[in-house]
């Protein structure tokens, strides 16, 4: 189905696979206002310094230059269709960057090379590529044509750009410098959640999406299509999905605070996804070698399911969908595992998944199972006791295990949060922790493989800065830039092998479109993507942080919308030696200049500028305005706090003894 929201897209702002080739014509590096915007920078010795994102495994910068000129040939084996996309997709980029280029099985002279090893080179596995760029030509080699792909990625960053105009391209030959580039992830599950149940994305803004996962070298996409609030995927054997569960009464507003529908209040909002427009998504994917991995939410979360199919819930009730109320303990939310009809409906509903998905795996959910509901239910009591099952815990593995078979039974893999260890975890279950890291440390002692997904580092719908800039009950947290590139997925007590990878989520109940999904996701993806991508040793906060920069004048030209967010102050309150409340200020951004007042004014760089040292407040002074400049020019917002919150963000005194 689509959408005004959708023709928007695709005749204004939709990065389509022709703009992701344009896309990394306009990448610059990190520069200060006026200097010349190239994606090298040459030291002292005239060898190139380079600001990938991200970081290849290895990185031996050369002399020289190779320059690319209209005529020259793309040479790739054309029988080949995977390579002869990707080829085609390079001659796109050097025509948005004014050089005219022939995708070509053979040919003499200078020119592009796209080459499949022919004796695998076992350290590149399957999405590793060498590149080379040379004076006599630009070398990508490969195992599997998704290395060639990656390798494109990065040869896109080291196209100039035109002097003085951030993100514009040169119509002049393209001078690339030479460089080696060995490179291949460190993890082979690179995903981000996209959250589709919550608020309703047409399929034109999925594939916007997929488009900017691809660019920073994602492989999954976790696509979230059901929960109490919507049902997103036609379901031919059961119509009602998508009559009832796919529609519910409009509202506005804090998401959480909604009223409860009305009696005769018409469910006019939202949408679903036909079968037709998820295939044609996953071949999308597929093309930027994106797999997406959907999502069913079970036996909890399911009031959409319920709404459509009372008789799956424990009461056999009729409830409307939940527009984004309060949660009532007089409504069902979990389906009723003592009910075998209940399995043979989700059997159903997984044949339709695996028709339409080929992924390895299917995201079950299995989280914040309200089972209250079960306590008193007479099939799930009768359950417990013909299956020895001794609390509702073990009814909801009960449930999960059963649900794995069907799945098994499918050809599939089951994965699920964290929450499917509690009463005993799956034979076969891959656990994604987010409550932190211990369910997944749990569960890859117990040799299962395990996704690492935690709030703390990975939950992209939390908020970039101070809540006094961005108002806190539109998101559930705080998460800096800085702190998800600290993510380490691998913890020193288990066994790295079980670690599949790790996930950003993207949860949209306070994202109520594309541009704030694009919001939430930017930087902080990028940050997810270097830790996930290249070797953990060659991590540095601060050089990443410039590279990061590179990228905004890319976003500004296309309309992606980001958070600017790591250039806000940062203001932190302390106490002196007598008890005495003082403030300290920092950024993200280590070169910003933070000025701040007391008195009611708006900051400039004409005001108090911090010097680094603990600030006592002035006596009467009630409120403390900041903000951040550099050269002259702001750089973040204006952070806006008083005296009385600063004393309740104190940490409590510790007794003496």
């Amino acid at each position: 189905m689509t959408t005004e929201n959708d023709a928007f897209l695709c005749q204004k702002t939709r990065i389509s696979w022709i703009f992701i080739l344009i896309l990394a014509a306009y990448i610059c590096s990190c520069s200060s206002p006026g200097e010349k915007n190239n994606p090298v920078n040459p030291d002292e010795s005239g060898v190139a310094k380079f600001n990938f994102l991200p970081m290849p495994v290895e990185v031996k910068p050369l002399r020289g230059f190779f320059t690319l000129v209209s005529g020259m040939k793309i040479i790739a084996d054309t029988q080949n269709q995977e390579l002869s996309r990707i080829a085609a997709g390079m001659a796109e980029m050097a025509s948005a960057s004014g050089v005219n280029m022939k995708v070509a099985s053979s040919g003499n002279g200078k020119a592009v090379h796209l080459e499949l090893n022919t004796t695998p080179d076992t350290t590149l596995g399957v999405e590793g590529y060498l590149l080379e760029v040379k004076r006599e030509g630009i070398f990508i080699r490969a195992n599997k044509p998704a290395g060639l792909f990656y390798g494109m990625q990065t040869l896109r960053q080291l196209l100039p750009t035109e002097d003085g105009k951030a993100g514009e391209i040169s119509k002049d030959d393209l001078q690339i410098p030479c460089v080696y580039v060995k490179d291949y992830p460190r993890f082979s599950w690179r995903g981000l959640l996209f959250d589709a149940a919550h608020q309703w994305f047409g399929i034109e803004s999925v594939k916007r999406y997929i488009d900017q996962m691809a660019w920073y070298k994602y492989n999954v996409l976790q696509l979230h299509m059901t929960n109490d609030n919507a049902w997103r995927i036609e379901i031919q054997a059961l119509p009602r999905l998508n009559q009832i569960g796919s529609w519910r009464v409009p509202r506005t507003g804090i998401w959480g605070t909604f009223e409860q529908p009305q009696p005769g209040e018409k469910a006019t909002a939202g949408g679903f996804y036909t079968r037709e427009e998820l295939k044609d998504l996953v071949r999308y994917a597929r093309e930027r070698y994106v797999t997406i991995v959907p999502g069913i939410e079970t036996p909890g979360h399911s009031l959409a399911l319920i709404a459509s199919y009372p008789s799956m819930s424990c009461t056999g009730k009729q409830y409307d969908v939940n527009p984004g109320s309060p949660r009532s303990r007089e409504v069902p939310y979990a389906i009723c595992p003592g009910n075998d009809s209940v399995f043979v409906m989700l059997d159903k509903i997984l044949s339709e998944y695996c028709e339409i998905f080929p992924s390895q795996y299917i995201h079950i959910g299995g989280d914040e199972v309200d089972k209250h509901f079960w306590e008193k239910c007479p099939k799930c009591r009768k359950r417990m006791a013909e299956e020895r099952l001794n609390n509702v815990e073990e009814l909801q593995s009960y449930c999960i295990k059963r649900v794995e078979k069907i799945l098994e039974n499918k050809g599939r893999k089951l994965i699920g949060w964290d929450e499917i260890l509690e009463g005993g975890l799956a034979p076969a279950a891959t656990v994604m922790s987010w409550r932190g890291m211990e369910g997944g440390i749990t569960a890859a002692r117990m040799n299962h493989h395990v996704v690492m997904s935690p709030t703390q580092y990975c939950y992209f719908d939390y908020a970039q800065t101070d809540p006094k800039i961005v108002p806190k009950e539109k998101n559930w947290g705080l998460l800096r830039l800085s702190k998800v590139y600290q993510f380490e997925p691998v913890p020193d007590s288990v066994d790295a092998r079980y670690i599949l990878g790790g996930q950003g989520n993207l949860w949209s109940e306070f994202i109520p479109n594309l541009r704030q999904m694009e919001y939430q996701t930017w930087p902080r993806g990028m940050a997810l993507a270097e830790v996930l991508w290249s070797p953990k040793k060659e991590r540095n906060t601060d050089d990443f942080l410039s590279r990061v920069e590179a990228q905004f004048p890319l976003f500004d030209r296309n309309q992606v919308k980001y958070s600017k967010a790591v250039y806000d102050p940062i203001i932190t309150p302390v106490r002196n030696g007598e008890g005495v409340l003082q403030i300290t200020f920092s950024s993200e951004m280590k070169d910003l200049e933070v000025y701040y007042t007391f008195d009611g004014t708006l900051p400039d760089h004409f005001s108090p500028r911090y010097n680094g040292q603990p600030l006592d407040i002035p006596k009467g002074a009630t409120q403390i305005w900041a903000t951040t400049y550099r050269n002259g020019q702001q750089m973040g917002s204006t952070l806006s706090i008083t005296v009385e919150e600063l004393w309740k963000r104190l940490p409590p005194v510790e007794k003496q003894n």
